[in-house]
């Protein structure tokens, strides 16, 4: 009778140690913030004048920051996948900095190019545009810090994607455009909506970029984050219940994205 055959792929029992860590680490403080909830009281702690206005501009903000998003992250994902010239490399890591630096740095960073003062702020206050502590300037935060996942998740597929498609379509006559249009755009398509999900899920969650940049007013800039901040020290119960919102609606972002890219992968 001859000896098993030895298995595959099994990974060492040490590695499930520091992993079981690691899951710890972000489920810990989830299973805190469910215990502080006052369940009963709920529905009422979410439907307060005060967090329904924050929850009203954090979806509008939110979803006008992803339209943005797309609408300038797409091009720019094409051109650093597809182009190639001098100082791209420094491109790619400059649109990926948001990713990376603290967002009251972005906020600061924003507030000196279009603040009143700032670098470009000056000239919009001449022609009669202020951006600077207005809800304009909620959307620019919020698109800021987004931007790079979108552009990151768009990136990726592209360069993975063959591009015999696109090349077979050329070779027929087809102008850049059409290609890009009837080919590429189709190709990458899941990508893109997994991209769209999560810049609108880190624009609903955005907090110091856009407190710098844009200020708290009620009804104009203070966001969900801002709220929850200051209800933290005025009704800990307001505040508990307002973050369980954004973390419902973030794993909600998780999800489908995984979901996508686990029928993408099929």
């Amino acid at each position: 009778m001859s000896a098993a055959a030895p298995a595959h792929g099994r990974l060492p029992g040490w590695v499930y140690v520091p992993a079981a860590l690691a899951a710890a680490l972000v489920l810990l403080p989830l299973a805190g913030l469910l215990s502080r909830v006052d369940w009963p009281a709920l529905p009422v702690l979410l439907t307060t004048d005060t967090a329904l206005d924050a929850l009203g501009l954090s979806i509008r903000t939110a979803g006008m920051s992803t339209a943005l998003c797309v609408l300038l992250g797409v091009p720019l994902a094409f051109v650093l996948a597809r182009s190639s010239f001098p100082g791209l490399a420094l491109l790619r890591a400059l649109v990926l900095l948001p990713l990376v630096l603290p967002p009251v740095v972005g906020g600061l960073a924003l507030l000196y190019a279009f603040g009143r003062n700032g670098l470009l702020g000056e000239v919009l206050e001449l022609g009669g545009l202020r951006i600077g502590f207005t809800t304009a300037a909620v959307v620019m935060a919020q698109a800021f810090v987004s931007l790079p996942f979108l552009v990151l998740s768009l990136e990726g597929a592209l360069r993975l994607e063959h591009r015999r498609y696109e090349l077979v379509a050329a070779s027929l006559g087809a102008s850049p455009s059409v290609v890009l249009r009837r080919i590429s755009l189709p190709l990458v398509f899941p990508a893109l909506v997994s991209g769209a999900i999560l810049a609108f899920a880190r624009s609903l969650g955005e907090f110091g970029a856009t407190l710098t940049f844009a200020g708290s007013y009620q009804g104009t800039t203070r966001t969900l984050p801002l709220e929850i901040y200051l209800q933290r020290e005025v009704d800990p119960d307001i505040a508990v219940a307002l973050s369980l919102l954004l973390v419902l609606v973030a794993l909600v972002g998780v999800l489908l994205t995984a979901s996508r890219q686990l029928r993408g992968r099929r």
